[in-house]
């Protein structure tokens, strides 16, 4: 599926608020007097488009960086002696123990 044009796609935003509480009605275009941007035709998909899409191209998306860590069982170790030191969580361990 083609990415709306730009006019399409700014109405599209400034309709969202009025969603299920208006109804959209068809009028043939000889009774339709005062045609709005909608009924324009779409702007061409070239370069010098600002929402140009190159056809049969796959979008990129960037990725901003990638962090691989590798943990030791010190800090797993660490991680559940400092539980056993926490007030709450033994609280909420004596709550469910009860059960």
């Amino acid at each position: 599926m083609k990415p709306p044009n730009r006019h399409l796609l700014r109405r599209q935003i400034a309709i969202q608020d009025y969603r299920g509480n208006m109804t959209i009605v068809h009028k043939p275009g000889n009774i339709h007097k005062n045609a709005d941007g909608l009924s324009r035709w779409a702007s061409p998909n070239t370069p010098e488009n600002a929402s140009y899409v190159p056809t049969g191209a796959e979008p990129q998306i960037p990725i901003e960086g990638i962090n691989i860590t590798d943990v030791g069982t010190e800090f797993f170790e660490e991680v559940r002696d400092s539980y056993k030191l926490d007030k709450n969580f033994h609280i909420l361990t004596s709550l469910l123990d009860k059960d």
